[in-house]
């Protein structure tokens, strides 16, 4: 989703570095706490920490913490950059330049791109603002002063790219190139699609793909195009030429185009609903019009990208070399009478807020965000963080809550559905959408249709899920903080998006530590960072949460009794976390990985520090011939049962997972639980059980060694006499 544009009066020109003097992670307090019968056994989770550390800026005292295996992972926040300005995205998109040690972040609120050096991941320092104003494209036009920066990215020998859209947003937009080892002057520019809101270049660096979101006007009166463009970009720090655009759009799924659209893909809220189609201004292409794109992947030889179509909860999936869409795949829904969520805001006793994790009558659109790929075995797999996204604008909106269905010339709720439940503490102040539910007369609605799936998921080339991390986000906010369960980012307090998104997760990174693939998702809300081993894609595993942010503090709540905005800010810590990303640690510049977030709210970008330690070769101790040896080998640890698998309804296009479990490919069946790897429903160890498996097999099989070299010894001894 693309931030708020909100207006503030609040908008200070401060601008700091933050240094971390967190000790070592051996020298840390840790808190740990139990984990109920509604926790997190199905994560994994083994330890909830707190970290203790003097405050430096951003950088908090005690992030909130927890880890499926304290020991064997860690994750903290060592340095921050602030701003100073609150909630006007002053930090959103940030790339990462190695061999310069530059973190480019994108600041929406000034419509730039901020030059951080990153040499000291403690103390991040802006060296300058980049060009992406005033600068001629090759097309004869001039990137005017007032557009806006929405995205950046930046190949390994320092050519980059911004996308950058016009004013109004529903003209075509630029691509800006740069030299990110120059001095911020920019390049030249080309023309793209209208709104161009996420770029990227190829695995080759060969060219540049750009989700071109084509939002409407804000009543309607023009809708431009969704589109993708390619870019082949030229092998030296150089601007391509105009020709070097193609457009990947959806003209073949028009009504008279080649390609039928699926009737799963969410087509509507266009001109015609909104009712500004006029003689002058032809509804012609209402499926391009409507379809936006969101956030674009490659797979890993660059022939094929995946857009992800938010509101039209769909993925595009691009021919590169023809520039052609050759499929839009729906991604189904989220029954949650089988997958628990919190609906309400209103749930406690007293009218109030609560956490109340449970099954209802509803459906979630998964409406991913950002999207990510890797690779297993030669297949590529899409990771998608399930935001949920509407269309709400002054020309057509079709947000409601529940309870004022049959108001205002709203269908009302169908009879087949309990009205019990649709109390403030139950459905009643739940979001959903207007366009989707309807009974076949339209008379009321049948079914209630939420936005987002509040989870991630791993989807096969082909946009099937494999997995779908399912209420696991939620049950982890509940356990680690749950005095500020879904609360919002602006403000603090328990169970504030409940009723709309949950926790929200919005932005998504992989990266390769130790020869296994990690996701990192962040939590556009209450915040932090979640991270789960993809290795196996259906058998994702959680691995890590940590939220650099004090909860303690309510920023908006000070700043609006007028209290110092920068001053909250540094206390608050990290708010709305919009773009990550992951630093392999061949680019690093501590020679460890690390993560790069860019936090929309708090104006903040944070450097996080990853470790694994390790692994230590066991010695086999000296031979003492005088003890016997062991005759068995010392047995490893036991997994405790697999949860019982979870089913489905028949029907293909839901996904209803298993805590930690995954989706078969055939039926949308979920196959077992975290550990199923044959869809049995059998354990198969998954993360610390698994590597405790191999200490504890490892442990034996030496053992067994050292009894069988004893036994070698006095035979030698025994023949020698």
């Amino acid at each position: 989703m693309r931030p708020d544009r909100r207006t503030s009066p609040l908008d200070p020109t401060r601008a700091s570095s933050a240094t971390s003097t967190a000790p070592t992670r051996s020298a840390r307090t840790r808190r740990t706490a139990l984990v109920g019968a509604a926790g997190l056994t199905g994560l994994g989770l083994v330890a909830l920490v707190a970290v203790g550390a003097p405050a430096s800026a951003s950088v908090v005292a005690a992030p909130i913490t927890s880890f499926a295996d304290a020991d064997a992972f860690s994750m903290e926040p060592v340095g921050s950059y602030e701003t100073g300005v609150f909630d006007q995205s002053a930090a959103e998109i940030v790339a990462h330049y190695a061999a310069g040690q530059r973190l480019l972040v994108v600041n929406a609120a000034a419509a730039r791109v901020e030059m951080l050096d990153v040499r000291d991941p403690a103390a991040p320092t802006k060296l300058f603002d980049l060009q992406t104003t005033g600068v001629l494209s090759a097309d004869g036009s001039v990137v005017p002063a007032d557009a806006v920066a929405n995205s950046v990215s930046v190949r390994a020998d320092g050519l980059g790219v911004v996308a950058v859209e016009s004013s109004p947003k529903t003209d075509a937009g630029w691509l800006v190139f740069f030299d990110a080892s120059g001095d911020g002057v920019a390049l030249g520019a080309v023309r793209v699609g209208a709104l161009p809101d996420m770029v990227a270049f190829s695995p080759d660096g060969t060219r540049v793909i750009v989700a071109n979101e084509g939002e409407p006007a804000e009543d309607y009166s023009v809708d431009p195009e969704g589109a993708v463009s390619i870019v082949d970009v030229p092998a030296t720090i150089a601007v391509p030429p105009q020709s070097a655009v193609r457009t990947a759009d959806f003209h073949a799924y028009e009504a008279d185009g080649a390609t039928p659209v699926d009737p799963a893909v969410r087509i509507y809220g266009g001109r015609e609903d909104a009712g500004t189609v006029t003689p002058e201004n032809p509804l012609d292409l209402p499926v391009s019009e409507n379809l936006e794109p969101e956030y674009a992947t490659f797979s890993a030889d660059g022939a094929t990208a995946w857009v992800s179509l938010q509101e039209a909860d769909a993925l595009a999936i691009v021919d590169v070399a023809s520039a052609t869409v050759t499929d839009v795949v729906p991604l189904g829904s989220v029954d949650r009478s089988v997958v628990p969520f919190d609906p309400s805001d209103r749930d406690g006793a007293d009218g109030g807020p609560a956490i109340a994790i449970g099954t209802w009558p509803v459906r979630g659109h998964l409406m991913p965000d950002t999207i990510d790929s890797y690779q297993v075995d030669g297949a590529t797999y899409i990771v998608t963080a399930n935001e949920g996204d509407s269309r709400d604008w002054a020309g057509y909106s079709e947000v409601a809550r529940v309870k004022d269905l049959g108001d205002d010339g709203l269908a009302p709720v169908c009879d087949s559905i309990d009205p019990s439940l649709l109390t403030d503490a139950g459905l009643g102040r739940l979001n959903i959408t207007t366009a989707d539910g309807l009974s076949a007369d339209g008379s009321c609605y049948e079914t209630l249709y939420t936005f987002g799936a509040r989870s991630f998921s791993i989807l096969d080339a082909g946009g099937t899920s494999v997995f779908d991390s399912g209420d696991a986000f939620e049950q982890l906010l509940a356990a680690v903080a749950p005095e500020s369960f879904n609360s919002n980012h602006t403000a603090s307090g328990v169970d504030g998006r409940s009723d709309d998104k949950g926790p929200e997760p919005e932005g998504v990174a992989l990266g390769e530590i130790d020869g296994r693939t990690y996701a990192f998702i962040g939590f556009e809300r209450v915040g932090g960072i979640a991270v789960y081993d993809v290795t196996e894609p259906t058998r994702a595993s959680f691995t890590a949460y940590v939220n650099n942010r004090d909860l303690t503090v309510s920023a908006e709540d000070e700043i609006d009794a007028g209290a110092d905005p920068a001053d909250v800010l540094t206390r608050a810590g990290d708010l709305g976390p919009e773009g990550l990303a992951f630093i392999a640690a061949d680019d690093s510049p501590t020679g460890e990985p690390m993560l790069a977030v860019g936090n929309e709210v708090s104006g903040s970008t944070t450097m996080y520090a990853i470790s694994v330690p390790a692994v230590v070769e066991p010695t086999v101790p000296p031979v003492d011939p005088t003890t016997p040896p062991t005759a068995e080998p010392t047995p490893g640890p036991t997994a405790a049962p697999a949860p019982a698998p979870t089913t489905q309804p028949d029907d293909p296009a839901t996904v209803v997972p298993a805590p930690g479990g995954g989706t078969d490919d055939a039926d949308g069946t979920i196959a077992g639980g975290a550990g199923d790897d044959d869809g049995d429903g059998a354990l198969a160890f998954t993360g610390s059980e698994r590597t405790g498996l191999i200490v504890g097999v490892a442990g034996g099989l030496l053992a067994l060694g050292a009894g069988l070299l004893l036994l070698a010894r006095r035979h030698r001894a025994s023949r020698a006499s």
